[in-house]
């Protein structure tokens, strides 16, 4: 008996190391992926976002432009609710140029969490033309001190652009 359970707890453990090991190679070998596979249609910035795993996995899953790259410019990339009240579900617009020469193409944004609803400009944005970009955050579930962010694919050159925003979240 004390055998059989010696094998099972090993065997367990073994499996934890090894599936740790291939989500790693499988993370990289994405990230690889993405940087071969859209050389054609997109820069190779997918290293950028390597920083924070979970995005350069879910970089792969964003829609790739083939559109011409243009350039942007943003009114903000940090903003900051400052204190509200728990429950409370604020939204905050940034405002993004196409500071280019290409029609602007947002294909998704992407917050980091399920609390952060995004809307966006879905038509393109002429050279000079401005868009918009809403995040709406529902502090429900948080206390205290909050950082969140979305990223923003579009046919720029370092994609994905990220925003920013914090709130001081009271009982």
């Amino acid at each position: 008996m004390k055998k059989t359970l010696s094998i099972i707890a090993l065997s367990v453990i073994g499996f934890g190391f090894v599936s740790c090991k291939k989500e790693n190679k499988e993370v990289t070998g994405t990230e690889t992926a993405a940087t071969d596979s859209t050389a054609a249609s997109m820069p190779a910035t997918t290293g950028d976002s390597a920083a924070v795993a979970p995005v350069s996995g879910e970089t792969t899953a964003a829609p790739a432009s083939n559109q011409p790259l243009t350039t942007v410019a943003l009114s903000e990339s940090n903003f900051d609710f400052g204190k509200i009240k728990k429950g409370d579900k604020v939204e905050h617009v940034y405002e993004i140029t196409n500071t280019g020469t290409n029609p602007l193409i947002i294909s998704e944004v992407k917050p980091g969490c399920g609390c952060t609803a995004p809307d966006f400009t879905k038509d393109p944005i002429m050279p000079g033309k401005k868009g918009k970009i809403t995040l709406h955050f529902d502090s429900t579930n948080f206390d205290g001190n909050v950082n969140k962010f979305a990223d923003v694919f579009a046919n720029v050159e370092k994609a994905p652009i990220r925003i920013n925003f914090t709130a001081n979240i009271q009982p």
